[in-house]
């Protein structure tokens, strides 16, 4: 009322003001209609990650890399909430050539943890029969018109302790990787449907700076925040999509824009709020710009070379290795104040512990050295990887 009282006092007539305000009505449920489209063509892809049989429909993946491409007033957004999963939207540009991102992101050679140090403990690959595969050695350049290059495969990640609570967790995806040619431009949409429910969330510690890298993991269920120590809680459901794409060439840019949804809690309740997830998905974002963007970051063939020689390491002798990384993270941890000398000190079991895990937890170690970050292992052997 105030507002049209303004409007006729500097001689505007009623029927304009009202004019005035259906038109910004209109273009307000426009946005929103155009919000849901992206959001549905998100799903579609989901859907296919999750049931290829559903089909792929290229208009999908030309709606949202047009969408990530375009001009926004706000980088990060509320998505429609979906499969009772709360979501949320966010994008950020990096420095770095679409190809150079490949090499590192999607190379069976460099573990996942290496771009996503802050967001994966590990991450492993698997076929769609749940076989152990790598993911391509090298991307093959899509030409203009070429068909979409598509991967369907299966994989086990853990995460990172959570900024809040300090849970991690252990779940099994559904993932499909799609390289298109998008006028002109090279892009990459990676897409992921969680299968069943997690593991129950584990206590995580972060020790120092969360950009540090260093993490303590205690295999207990529970979280290390207080008055939650006693929660069993689960990731129920989780989905995305992330889209990479060239968005310039001068300076050449790469784009990333992620639809993510999360639902997770304890007793069936879900207590992610989509302000949780844009936290999340920020965390990633400014971390994989640390490491992509470092002037200290490895080359390509240096890291495979060093992830080689680890791999060709006698079993006795890469598990020595890992059992100096948990006791360096337990010393760590104690110094910080946040775990006991007799916690520290029980025996730790490599029941759960797989080859390709301690490849991955040790290969960010050695990242963290090169790119002059704290790390809890001794000088001498940083070394002796490094030399691998």
């Amino acid at each position: 009322m105030k507002r049209l009282a303004y409007l006729r006092r500097i001689g505007i007539f009623p029927a304009v003001a009202l004019l005035l305000i259906t038109a910004h009505l209109s273009v307000a449920h426009s946005s929103a209609e155009s919000h849901k489209s992206i959001q549905d063509a998100a799903l579609r892809l989901v859907q296919f990650c999750n049931d290829p049989k559903a089909g792929l429909d290229e208009r999908d993946i030309a709606t949202l890399v047009d969408y990530v491409l375009s001009s926004k007033n706000n980088t990060e957004h509320v998505l429609h909430e979906s499969r009772g999963c709360p979501g949320a939207y966010q994008e950020f540009d990096m420095k770095s050539s679409f190809g150079r991102f490949m090499q590192y992101s999607y190379n069976a050679r460099i573990p996942s943890t290496v771009t996503r140090p802050s967001s994966l403990r590990y991450s492993l690959w698997r076929d769609p029969q749940g076989k152990a595969q790598n993911l391509p050695d090298t991307w093959e350049h899509v030409p203009a018109g070429g068909a979409p290059v598509i991967l369907h495969g299966l994989q086990r990640d853990s995460n990172t302790p959570d900024l809040t609570t300090g849970v991690y967790y252990e779940y099994d995806l559904k993932r499909t990787l799609i390289r298109v040619n998008y006028k002109g431009r090279q892009a990459m949409l990676s897409v992921s449907k969680q299968i069943d429910k997690s593991n129950v969330g584990e206590k995580g510690l972060i020790l120092g700076h969360d950009s540090d890298w260093n993490y303590y993991y205690s295999g207990e269920p529970g979280s290390a925040k207080s008055g939650l120590g006693w929660v069993k809680s689960y990731i129920y459901d989780y989905f995305s999509v992330t889209v990479h794409v060239e968005s310039g060439a001068t300076p050449v840019r790469l784009r990333t824009g992620v639809f993510q949804w999360i639902r997770a809690g304890w007793s069936g309740i879900n207590f992610v709020k989509p302000s949780h997830i844009i936290s999340g998905l920020e965390r990633f974002a400014r971390n994989n710009r640390i490491v992509l963007e470092s002037p200290h970051l490895p080359a390509p063939n240096q890291m495979i070379a060093v992830y080689q020689g680890l791999s060709n390491l006698p079993e006795v002798e890469l598990m020595s290795k890992y059992k100096v990384l948990q006791q360096a993270r337990g010393a760590l941890a104690i110094r910080s104040g946040k775990i006991s000398t007799v916690k520290a000190s029980e025996p730790f079991s490599f029941a759960r512990t797989s080859k390709e895990q301690m490849l991955e937890e040790l290969m960010l170690e050695y990242l963290k050295g090169m790119l002059r970050k704290p790390t809890p292992f001794g000088k001498p052997l940083m070394d002796q990887i490094s030399s691998l």
